[in-house]
């Protein structure tokens, strides 16, 4: 198949069973595109949110990564897994029929995770080590030490509680394992521990499940149709105020030269700690750009000039 030059932002639901990255690749293949790149990892037994990005977008993906995400979850209570999922040994530790939780139980439990809490990444994780992933270290037997390190859950709710599985939703900051956050709120319960049953990713930053192609559907359409699916580049940056720039402002930013701006400064929170902006030259998005402490902008992060040129013959003319 003939590679295509190609950019935007692909938002996949992930089937179960299947690594990030097998899906990555089976989607750059619908796509042909030479440079795409999955933004945060879902465990094989996981399923849904997995934003792809395409040609340029790969340039952007360290905003997703950052991005608080949202889960269900199925937690299995009173068990322990090697893994902390299904994909482990199991064994059981105790008899949740016989601690007569109730729901209010539950409620006033997964209060306390709610905020800033400490966990320790397990050994069953994409976490480098050596240049390795330790889960690689895990499948050998061997126990590397972790670091216990803060995460945020913003909101933790029991959507059910049905014998000994608990379903909750969960929205977190990045680096929180829900795998973790099962183990910690079966150990609370008094149930021993827990593992994760299934888990679904809802969102990432703004993108949300309803938005998300399965790669079955994607199977079923044309080149056309698949196209549409993608949205464009600046879509994973619209947290961030955007700069519209005349054509002489864009030709020097794209040339590697700081302009100073007199006329629509006021737009931009000069308050803010990190002053990067989106640059736009007729609405065309041009990168990521940087306030300095003159009110001058310099480039940041561009849109390669290939790609300007053949999106916007005129600009750089």
């Amino acid at each position: 198949m003939t590679r295509r030059d190609i950019s935007g932002i692909l938002l996949l639901d992930k089937p179960f069973g299947m690594t990030s990255n097998q899906a990555l690749q089976k989607a750059k293949r619908l796509y042909a595109s030479p440079k795409s790149g999955h933004t945060g990892t879902l465990d094989p037994l996981a399923t849904g949110m997995l934003p792809i990005c395409m040609g340029e977008a790969t340039k952007f993906t360290s905003v997703l990564l950052k991005a608080s995400k949202a889960y269900d979850a199925v937690i299995k209570l009173g068990y322990q897994s090697t893994t902390g999922d299904a994909e482990g040994d199991i064994k059981k530790l105790s008899d949740v029929a016989s601690t007569q939780l109730s729901m209010q139980d539950c409620k006033s439990v997964l209060r306390q995770f709610v905020g800033k809490i400490v966990q320790t990444p397990p050994m069953y994780s994409a976490l480098k080590h050596q240049g390795k992933p330790l889960y690689v270290y895990a499948r050998k037997g061997a126990a590397i030490e972790r670091k216990p390190r803060e995460v945020t859950i913003y909101d933790l709710q029991i959507k059910s509680l049905s014998g000994n599985e608990l379903t909750v939703s969960a929205q977190c900051g990045t680096g929180t394992y829900i795998r973790v956050l099962a183990e910690d709120i079966g150990r609370a319960l008094g149930c021993g521990s827990a593992y994760l049953k299934s888990l679904r990713r809802l969102c990432v930053g703004n993108f949300h499940l309803n938005q998300a192609k399965t790669l079955e559907v994607l199977k079923k359409m044309n080149e056309m149709e698949r196209d549409h699916c993608l949205l464009p580049v600046d879509s994973i940056l619209s947290d961030i105020p955007s700069v519209s720039l005349d054509k002489a402002e864009a030709q020097a930013i794209l040339f590697g030269r700081v302009v100073r701006r007199n006329n629509d400064e006021s737009r931009i929170d000069h308050t803010r700690q990190e002053k990067i902006v989106r640059l736009y030259y007729q609405k065309f998005f041009l990168g990521l750009g940087e306030i300095l402490a003159d009110r001058s902008i310099k480039s940041k992060r561009l849109l390669s000039d290939g790609y300007i040129i053949s999106q916007n013959h005129n600009l750089l003319s």
